[in-house]
C-alpha cells in the first residue's frame, strides 16, 4: 500500500476528503521524524514500537564490481509489532 492507497482508505473511514487525508498523513511523517530524533522511539498502545537506533560502520561489497567498500555508519529504524497486532495478524 502506498501514500496515495492510504489516503483514500483514511479519507473513506473518517469521512474525509483525501487531500486531508494526505496532508495528515505528511503531517505524521513529520511528527514521526521529529520524536524519533528527540526521543528515540514511537510507543503505540497494542500496535507497535518504532526505534531509532545507529547502525555501525561496517565492510560491504560493491555487488557489481565486487570490490570491496565500508558503508558507513547511519541512523535506522526498527519496528517492533505489539501483542496485539500479532494475534490479529496470525488470526
Amino acid at each position: 500500500m502506498n501514500k496515495v492507497e492510504l489516503s483514500k482508505q483514511i479519507s473513506s473511514k473518517m469521512s474525509i476528503k483525501q487531500v486531508e487525508a494526505l496532508r495528515f498523513i505528511h503531517t505524521l511523517e513529520e511528527v514521526f521524524e521529529e520524536a524519533l530524533l528527540t526521543d528515540n522511539s514511537i510507543i503505540f498502545q497494542n500496535f507497535g514500537t518504532f526505534t531509532l537506533w545507529q547502525q555501525t560502520e561496517r565492510p560491504g561489497r560493491n555487488p557489481k564490481t565486487g570490490v570491496p567498500v565500508t558503508i558507513k555508519a547511519r541512523k535506522s529504524v526498527k519496528f517492533k509489532p505489539g501483542k496485539q497486532l500479532l494475534e490479529a495478524l496470525n488470526k
